[in-house]
């Protein structure tokens, strides 16, 4: 009877080994074949899009009082994921570190204020431009008279390292008059602290940034007269993921339509600053 038993459990383990691999596969292989996955494929299949962000850039993406990440970034991301039936989760990276954050696919997509430069069209996947922000000069006081690109060499100047500011510092060509002016920082925090605290005379920052950060201040920046024109933001994807723009492209357009995106950006700047290239509102 003990070796009937015996052979008994011995063909139910064997049995239902064999109905383990018939009917499922582990969650290593599960997992092995989702990360073979491209494209919309892949963010479908997990069900899941995860944005990459630096949280310290308000009125974009940041951290509230209470350490919340909220923003008009966050607003609009979490619209256009319900658009497109996925979830959406945010991943605070290191801004210098994106392009590998992208590419490991630690992230999915980079939505966070995001300039479209001649670069950035080569390492990525972009969507359709949706806001259009300009690069300006905010002084410590109206001492700082910035009216042409050369009076820069005058003044310390400060921006966020890898910023399209930065970018657009360099690639004036005015640059060598003013190169060794230019101090990088790791967040347009610490630059507007420096500026507070007189340590350097003018930042190169997004406007959508230092009008917001003006609000919050007591000694408040100035203006400059001189900028340097246009700077439209884009949601970056890995470069063989164009189906994937293309798709928050589709969900940006109705959100657009539906007059949510109108909503979130009268929340965030008190007036529509939405566009989306080729898209007639």
């Amino acid at each position: 009877m003990k070796k009937i038993l015996t052979i008994s459990l011995t063909v139910t383990l064997v049995v239902g080994m064999i109905a383990m691999v018939g009917c499922g596969k582990t969650k290593q292989e599960t997992d092995k074949d989702n990360a073979e996955l491209t494209g919309w494929s892949y963010i479908e299949d997990k069900g899941e899009l995860v944005i990459g962000l630096d949280d310290t850039f308000a009125p974009m993406g940041f951290r509230d009082e209470s350490g919340n990440l909220v923003g008009f970034d966050i607003d609009l991301a979490n619209a256009v994921g319900e658009q497109l039936g996925v979830k959406v989760t945010f991943q605070p990276i290191d801004w210098d570190a994106k392009e590998m954050e992208l590419t490991s696919k630690r992230i999915d997509c980079i939505w966070n204020g995001m300039s479209v430069t001649d670069e950035r069209m080569k390492k990525m996947a972009l969507t359709d431009k949706y806001i259009n922000n300009s690069i300006i000069i905010m002084a410590k006081d109206s001492s700082v008279k910035v009216e042409k690109a050369e009076d820069l060499a005058k003044y310390n100047v400060g921006t966020q390292a890898d910023s399209s500011a930065l970018e657009v510092l360099k690639s004036n060509k005015a640059y060598d008059t003013y190169a060794d002016k230019i101090s990088e920082y790791k967040t347009y925090d610490e630059a507007i602290m420096d500026l507070q605290a007189g340590r350097i005379d003018c930042i190169a920052v997004d406007q959508v940034l230092g009008e917001y950060k003006n609000t919050k201040l007591d000694k408040k920046m100035v203006v400059c007269d001189y900028g340097f024109g246009d700077d439209f933001y884009a949601i970056g994807c890995r470069a063989e993921d164009k189906d994937v723009a293309a798709k928050i492209t589709e969900a940006l357009a109705a959100v657009i339509k539906s007059g949510k995106a109108e909503e979130i950006s009268n929340k965030w700047f008190g007036r529509n600053i939405v566009i989306l290239e080729g898209y007639d509102k």
